[in-house]
């Protein structure tokens, strides 16, 4: 078996009890770690660590005798668990440069879809883009992320937008779900827009998801669960639970794109019908937020998505009313062609602590541990803990925690590991 011995670490982070799957409210400020230390995978999973100065344990020991074991010295940096990405749409055609500069002139989202931008954009090019062209673009993508430190990420279809082009998404997520160097899951998301041949048909399409699409999605085994973008101009709260409540009969579990740009009533019927997580939430409201409160442990996971924000120049979600509000927070990316080109997760940790007024711990904690609870992973994922994935990365010398989102353009990330792999080095 192969193993990895990491020694001269100046800190581990993220050492939660395994038995740890997610965070809430006052908790997010607490991030163990251990200093002065080692670790060790073996294949796939995280096999022990401990204190420099106990020495190294038996099964170390061993690895090392063995020969098995590859030695990489930390040099002082330190080492956290891998990023989880709980929202991307990285499965795209092109780029949409053009509506960057129509925001600078100031049109809205909402105004550029109109126009004929947007979402319904990228489905046009998805639609004459062959499978292997979208993948081998997602594959850069996916690179990229996997240099940046993100070990687990979701990947939602949603720009096909008729049943053979969700499909077609959906077979491309599979095939990066087996080829890639980390963790990947899959959503559907047929309810992103309304498609071009549906137009002024709103009804008619929700009615062609649940009976044409949902049935083909769950026969094939696509996606790992359903999304519904429930806003303000997109799809409404009855649709939205129609289409949530169709896919918990095929065993999927629904995620929601909700208060973006309204309150919509996302949360609710994202509370209502039992969905994992409830993501964007720029126009969350104390009231959803008591109401989260009230659902207790198995309320949507609220996850904000401070890069859109950004991006888009609009309100960011309140993550620290979130928190305040004894809930868990998860962050994650949005990476996407139109709102959110990006998947640095590193500055998503950065916006999260400068913009929503997050800790630096609350911050990580929210793009690890939480962040995978958001995609059913934590179990695996977002901690470093005996048994997970030995997915982690190493910085360079790090004064404190809270240099990780102070230096927010900052390269720090040296080396990353996925899944006991050491094949993306950050340069």
């Amino acid at each position: 078996m192969k193993h990895l011995l990491i020694r001269n670490i100046a800190r581990i982070v993220g050492t939660h009890d395994a038995s740890i799957v997610q965070l809430r409210g006052s908790e997010m400020k607490h991030l163990p770690g251990i200093d002065n230390s080692w670790l060790l995978t073996e294949g796939d999973h995280i096999a022990d660590f401990g204190r420099e100065d106990d020495g190294l344990s038996t099964i170390a020991r061993q690895a090392v005798a063995s020969g098995t074991a590859e030695t990489i010295d930390a040099e002082g940096g330190w080492l956290f668990p891998a990023f989880c990405d709980s929202h991307t749409h990285l499965v795209y055609s092109g780029s949409r440069e053009g509506e960057f500069v129509d925001k600078i002139r100031g049109l809205s989202y909402a105004e550029i879809a109109r126009r004929g931008g947007g979402i319904l954009c990228s489905s046009d090019r998805l639609h004459e883009a062959s499978e292997d062209e979208l993948y081998h673009e997602a594959m850069k993508r996916v690179g990229e992320i996997a240099a940046k430190g993100t070990g687990a990420v979701e990947i939602k279809s949603g720009y096909g937008l008729n049943t053979d082009d969700e499909l077609k998404m959906l077979r491309v997520i599979r095939r990066i779900r087996q080829t890639a160097p980390m963790r990947v899951v899959s959503t559907f998301l047929g309810a992103h827009a309304v498609g071009r041949a549906w137009q002024g048909r709103q009804g008619e399409y929700v009615d062609m998801i649940i009976s044409e699409m949902l049935p083909e999605v769950a026969r094939q085994q696509l996606a790992d669960f359903v999304d519904v973008f429930c806003d303000e101009g997109f799809f409404t709260p009855d649709e939205t639970r129609r289409i949530l409540n169709a896919a918990a009969r095929y065993g999927m579990r629904g995620k929601i794109h909700g208060q973006e740009l309204a309150d919509s009533g996302g949360v609710a019927v994202a509370t209502q019908c039992g969905a994992l997580s409830v993501d964007h939430l720029e126009q969350m409201t104390d009231a959803d937020i008591a109401m989260l409160s009230k659902a207790g442990p198995q309320a949507p996971i609220p996850t904000a998505l401070p890069g859109t924000s950004f991006f888009l120049n609009m309100p960011f979600a309140p993550g620290r009313r979130i928190i305040d509000g004894g809930l868990p927070l998860a962050v994650a990316s949005d990476y996407n062609p139109g709102s959110t080109p990006s998947g640095d997760m590193k500055f998503i940790v950065s916006l999260a602590c400068i913009k929503m007024r997050l800790l630096p711990e609350e911050a990580i904690n929210a793009a690890t541990i939480n962040s995978a609870a958001a995609m059913g992973l934590s179990h695996h994922y977002g901690s470093i803990a005996l048994g997970k994935a030995a997915s982690f990365f190493i910085t360079t010398a790090l004064p404190s925690i809270g240099f990780l989102p102070y230096a927010y353009t900052t390269p720090l990330i040296r080396r990353v590991v996925l899944e006991g792999n050491m094949s993306h080095i950050a340069k």
